[in-house]
């Protein structure tokens, strides 16, 4: 990994120092060098207190907004990560530790040594990209994820084996409460036809569990997050399309993990 994060990439931070204007950071990723975030990029409003919002200890996803490599100088923005970015860089920072596991153990399985480890990580991210990706194609699509690759024998087997039984695809989850009345003496069979009518997304699992009249909440499950959130804002947007020829009156609030 590089000494220094580029502009714009969300990283793993834990807060160090917090003082009147911003909060000093180490960068979990990068060896706990020293970032910083202003107290105008801690959140979209004003803030009187700091500490309402940070403490020391605590681990966030931040944006890198500024970098000044002549003075290692890193400027962090809290504000500017969405929900979707900060689900996606926790999901994605779960899943590499993950697959450091599982190569683990495959190299002790296989006895392999340091030499061996060092050239089968290098070969793996090369092709694949990143460790993560390299255990799920093992995963998915066997001995041709490793095909041609310089590694040895003993550990390419172990590694299949160990993504085939271990490694599962992680899939992402979003809800969000829809509250729906037709104001009509046919209403429970309308809210029935108004459901059932929507047409569920491909690449999405979507379930519908009804919560207590009039809310029903929304659970939406793909690939990533964000295909899960196209995935909800289509389906409102249709059970929202649905409704308009009934008397009713609807609602949507997305919940935020």
């Amino acid at each position: 990994m590089a000494d220094m994060p580029e502009q714009d990439e969300l990283v793993l931070v834990t807060v160090k120092k917090i003082m009147p204007y911003g909060a000093f950071c180490s960068l979990d990723e990068y060896g706990g060098k020293e970032s910083f975030v202003h107290i105008s990029e801690v959140a979209p409003r004003w803030i009187k207190n700091i500490h309402e919002f940070l403490r020391e200890g605590q681990k966030l996803v931040a944006k890198v907004y500024h970098v000044d490599l002549e003075k290692s100088q890193i400027d962090l923005s809290l504000k500017r990560v969405t929900e979707s970015e900060k689900k996606a860089k926790v999901e994605g920072n779960r899943r590499e530790k993950r697959a450091d596991k599982l190569f683990e153990v495959a190299l002790k399985i296989a006895k392999s040594t340091k030499g061996e480890e060092l050239a089968a990580r290098s070969a793996l991210i090369e092709k694949h990209g990143s460790l993560i990706d390299a255990i799920e194609a093992l995963s998915d699509q066997g001995e041709a994820a490793i095909a041609g690759l310089k590694i040895e024998k003993g550990l390419g087997k172990a590694l299949l084996e160990v993504a085939s039984k271990s490694m599962k695809k992680a899939r992402a989850e979003v809800n969000g409460i829809f509250s729906l009345t037709v104001f009509s003496s046919d209403g429970v069979e309308a809210i029935h036809k108004i459901f059932s009518s929507v047409k569920k997304p491909t690449g999405a699992d979507v379930e519908f569990l009804y919560l207590g009249a009039p809310r029903y909440q929304v659970r939406v499950v793909a690939d990533d997050f964000k295909a899960a959130d196209k995935a909800l804002e289509d389906i409102v947007a249709a059970l929202t399309a649905a409704a308009k020829p009934f008397p009713a009156s609807v609602e949507f609030a997305k919940i935020e993990a």
